[in-house]
């Protein structure tokens, strides 16, 4: 990055409230109102009036790349909202910060000012704005399987927030989120509408069915691929409590029969793998889950499994709000 540090050399001594003096880094104006003073209110200046923390954010990255282009890669952001973001700091502020031409980004004498004062505080910010104490924990919860997405998602999290992520698997409907265990949950299946959460679809998985080895009816074990409706004539091993596969998914006169059913993952697997019945799961379980007694079988024609991010409509955690959020980014 080509930063900008043609400033003023030197620092000036300020004395805090607490007596001691402090060395100040940067080039701050002498007549700039001392917060301790008493003189002026400066939370009421009308210069702070329209001034967002993501229009400093965006000029100081213009200005330290001399790119619009480079700085929306380092924001992570598109370069039309940086662009909107830089001029509504300077509509706000009155003057022009930067000098534009089709090859060439440069600082004006008042960016340059800006710049040189600016640039010291926003780290101090955002040192302040972390927990005091640490970078916090965002606990996950997931029933069953993690789904693979969400690995993708705890690294950048991580990397954006700074804080932990404690996975917590749950067998139950919400994953944990109903007894306060989970601060954010990845949920398959459909989400009951009366639960009080918001949910971003993250993607949607196939289904693959589950066929034991031994004792399948019609061979088959040895079958490539399944019609979805063939497995109307089939007994169902169900999962009732994390499953996402019941009878109703089939048209009413023309549905499997329940041969059994399964309070966890566990249970429903090793009920299929004693020849019970037949089960359905996401495809994420048959290339995480190999069992000697079972096979898995591609269906076609199966409706996809939703997977969502889900949290409380009111008052969820910060960090879920971040996570929620970028999770909306990766929906595929």
């Amino acid at each position: 990055m080509n930063g900008v540090r043609d400033t003023q050399d030197g620092a000036d001594i300020q004395h805090g409230a607490d007596g001691q003096d402090r060395a100040a880094t940067g080039s701050a104006h002498d007549d700039a109102p001392d917060p301790a003073s008493g003189d002026a209110d400066w939370l009421a200046d009308p210069a702070l009036d329209g001034v967002e923390l993501r229009h400093l954010r965006g000029f100081l990255a213009v200005a330290e790349e001399r790119s619009f282009t480079h700085a929306a890669a380092r924001l992570r952001t598109g370069q039309p909202a940086l662009t909107r973001a830089v001029r509504a700091l300077e509509a706000a502020l009155g003057v022009r910060l930067l000098d534009r031409t089709t090859r060439r980004v440069a600082l004006t004498d008042a960016g340059r000012r800006l710049y040189t004062d600016l640039a010291p505080l926003l780290p101090r910010l955002a040192a302040a704005l972390r927990s005091p104490a640490g970078p916090g924990e965002l606990r996950l919860g997931f029933t069953s399987l993690l789904p693979a997405a969400c690995r993708t998602l705890v690294t950048e999290f991580r990397a954006a927030t700074g804080a932990k992520v404690r996975l917590v698997r749950r067998d139950t409907p919400l994953a944990g989120l109903e007894t306060g265990e989970s601060d954010i949950v990845a949920l398959r299946g459909e989400v009951p509408r009366d639960a009080g959460l918001r949910t971003a679809l993250l993607l949607q998985e196939p289904r693959v069915a589950a066929v034991p080895r031994a004792g399948a009816p019609g061979g088959l074990a040895h079958r490539r691929v399944l019609d979805w409706a063939e497995l109307a004539d089939l007994p169902l091993v169900v999962n009732t409590v994390t499953g996402t596969t019941r009878p109703e998914l089939w048209p009413a006169d023309r549905r499997p029969q329940l041969a059994c059913t399964a309070d966890n993952f566990d249970e429903w697997l090793e009920a299929v793998a004693a020849g019970h019945g037949v089960g359905v799961a996401p495809e994420s379980v048959a290339e995480r889950h190999p069992h000697p007694q079972i096979r898995y079988v591609r269906l076609k024609n199966a409706p996809p499994v939703p997977v969502r991010l889900a949290l409380p409509a009111r008052d969820a955690h910060p960090l879920a709000e971040r996570f929620f959020t970028l999770g909306g980014q990766h929906r595929r």
